[in-house]
């Protein structure tokens, strides 16, 4: 299923196959949050911009319009015309951020929905029952998603709580995957490492978990308070004592530098709404650093957002006229900065691969490692 193919230091070059297609590795997968990324981006133009997975949500499609109504569909891919990998989130990240009167129990939590505020439980069955009716490549487990920092304490507890939700999603998947009527049968199962910033609480949680013997291993909780610096700390303990011949994926994470760092950590997948969020305010990531094509030294600029970019927005398009189209409040305008975000992030990975592929990713990583996290112009 995934197979380590080279490594350089920690960082890992691998490939996983799965029943919608093989995923080379370390990959972005492209957030499309109600089963479509925001800003008017079509599955179609997924596959122009080299997109290898996408994410979308599962208590947003719970909510609306409903995992039942997706399963008459036919499940999520053929709901919204996707034949490659789709990752399913558990719902759990939402449920402790969205809704704002929740309550924790043994058996799931209770809470309000966000958008009409009607009373819904959600526990490891649950999550489970809606990711198999999405029909997803790879549904994540429910787990409690706390803030940081968080006290010791309630963070053990909450991640002994978690491990025991993790049996339940595994055992209630393996239920579900043996229905005659289930739409996807090799639905796979990630387990989430929790822990907050304690290293002792991470490395004891992941060793736990190691034992189910999941389908891949993420880890949850970070990018939500604590400094770049604590993540990447919280990842160089972690990583030792996850398994070797499984994906490991960090969850919500991030800038380009942030992944160069976590790929130079050990890290094969990733995900975020970043590159997506920040078009759509006009702020781009280029090869020579970040952005903001709002700003009035761009008003006559005839060149394209990147000059060695080759998405369709660099490819017919100054930042002259796309600066326009946002002044003007023009829907194109919005759409053509996410497709070059995303495009970028896609080939920031491919990359990464190839310098992998051919043993440089040590000269990648400490180049792009200050290049990416400048202001075009400072980088030099």
């Amino acid at each position: 299923m995934f197979k380590v193919l080279k490594k350089e230091g920690r960082a890992r070059r691998g490939v996983m196959e799965t029943v919608h297609g093989t995923i080379q590795t370390p990959v972005f997968m492209n957030v499309g949050t109600c089963a479509t990324v925001k800003g008017g981006i079509s599955t179609m133009d997924l596959k122009e911009v080299g997109c290898q997975v996408e994410l979308s949500n599962t208590y947003h499609l719970h909510i609306r319009p409903g995992d039942d109504l997706i399963y008459r569909q036919g499940g999520l891919h053929k709901f919204f015309n996707w034949d490659r990998p789709v990752l399913t989130d558990s719902g759990g990240f939402q449920v402790f951020s969205l809704a704002k009167l929740r309550r924790i129990k043994e058996e799931g939590v209770y809470f309000n929905s966000h958008v009409d505020g009607r009373r819904i439980f959600m526990g490891p069955e649950e999550s489970m029952q809606i990711q198999s009716h999405l029909g997803s490549t790879i549904a994540m487990a429910f787990d409690e998603c706390i803030e940081n920092p968080a006290e010791y304490k309630y963070t053990k507890q909450s991640c002994e709580r978690t491990y025991r939700w993790l049996v339940r999603c595994k055992n209630e998947m393996a239920r579900l995957n043996s229905l005659p009527d289930t739409v996807n049968p090799h639905q796979m199962l990630f387990g989430i490492n929790q822990g907050s910033t304690y290293a002792d609480l991470r490395i004891a949680h992941m060793q736990k978990i190691a034992e189910l013997d999941l389908d891949g291993y993420a880890i949850g909780g970070l990018a939500v308070g604590e400094t770049a610096d604590e993540m990447y700390e919280i990842i160089e303990h972690v990583e030792p004592h996850m398994p070797e011949n499984k994906p490991r994926y960090l969850m919500g994470v991030g800038t380009p530098v942030n992944i160069i760092e976590a790929v130079h950590r050990g890290v094969d997948f990733f995900d975020c709404v970043m590159p997506s969020r920040n078009a759509r305010h006009g702020n781009l990531f280029t090869w020579k650093g970040k952005m903001n094509l709002l700003n009035e030294q761009y008003k006559e600029d005839s060149t394209p957002i990147d000059p060695d970019c080759n998405c369709p927005a660099c490819r017919h398009y100054s930042k002259a006229y796309i600066r326009h189209l946002f002044k003007a409040q023009e829907m194109l305008g919005m759409r053509l900065a996410v497709l070059h975000n995303l495009y970028f992030y896609n080939e920031l990975m491919a990359k990464i691969r190839d310098a992998l592929d051919e043993g440089r990713y040590e000269e990648f990583y400490q180049h792009y490692r200050v290049v990416l996290g400048k202001r075009v112009g400072e980088a030099k």
